[in-house]
């Protein structure tokens, strides 16, 4: 990054100077390739206070300006970097997009380390064994008394009369019957 400090009609100082270069250090945390920043110190007789005005070239976007005017030369400096932090911050932020980023990354990983056909055809002749549950007629008490024990939501059953019934717990804490 090419740093250029002007002074207009005010000489600055060694310490001015290296109030400025430390400020302008500042801008890089945003980690935009910064081409150059210009920052021109001037004095005007007619208007009282200093201006100090920055250019700031990214590369590939706009050139941000901002120019501040005050009466201490190192309260217009502080003052014109928050400005030109806030602006390339927002520029930081449109350009990198936080809520995908992550997720592409994720996506980009995950498609590398797993060979999803593979694992189609591993899961395709894999045989699970299951538990085999008799479904004899019960009574409706039956069924609460259980779903009152247990932390499922519902329970799916044949009555005596061999009708399927879904037994469920409501909101109110009573239970419904379908």
């Amino acid at each position: 990054m090419n740093i250029s400090l002007v002074g207009r009609h005010i000489e600055l100082s060694d310490a001015i100077k290296d109030h400025l270069m430390h400020s302008i250090d500042t801008l890089s945390k945003y980690h935009l390739d910064l081409i150059s920043v210009n920052a021109v110190a001037s004095s005007n007789e007619r208007k009282k206070g200093v201006t100090i005005e920055f250019t700031i070239n990214v590369a590939g976007k706009n050139t941000v300006v901002i120019t501040q005017r005050d009466d201490d030369l190192y309260a217009a400096i502080d003052i014109a970097i928050d400005r030109a932090q806030k602006a390339l911050r927002r520029l930081h932020d449109r350009i990198s997009d936080h809520k995908n980023e992550g997720l592409n990354e994720a996506k980009l990983a995950a498609s590398h380390t797993i060979d999803l056909h593979a694992a189609n055809e591993a899961m395709e002749d894999e045989i699970v064994p299951t538990e085999l549950v008799l479904y004899k007629p019960q009574e409706v008490a039956e069924v609460v008394e259980k779903l009152k024990e247990s932390t499922k939501v519902f329970e799916v059953f044949y009555d005596n009369d061999g009708k399927m019934r879904v037994l469920y717990k409501r909101g109110d804490g009573r239970f419904g019957l379908y």
